[in-house]
């Protein structure tokens, strides 16, 4: 499952673009719409930027 979250989050990106372009034309609130945009960035590139590291022998 770990490795599909990546799909999902870029999946979701794309649905919050959709969202936030309702926002624009005044069709959903911009202010709620922004917030799930920004969200929804923030975990796609965590999820592609996170990766198992190595943290000590202790």
């Amino acid at each position: 499952m770990g490795r599909y979250y990546p799909l999902f989050f870029l999946g979701l990106t794309a649905f919050a673009f959709i969202l936030s372009i309702f926002g624009f034309m005044n069709m959903i609130p911009s202010l709620i719409t922004l917030p799930i945009l920004f969200v929804s960035i923030y975990l796609t590139i965590f999820s592609f930027t996170n990766r198992k590291r190595f943290k000590g022998l202790s």
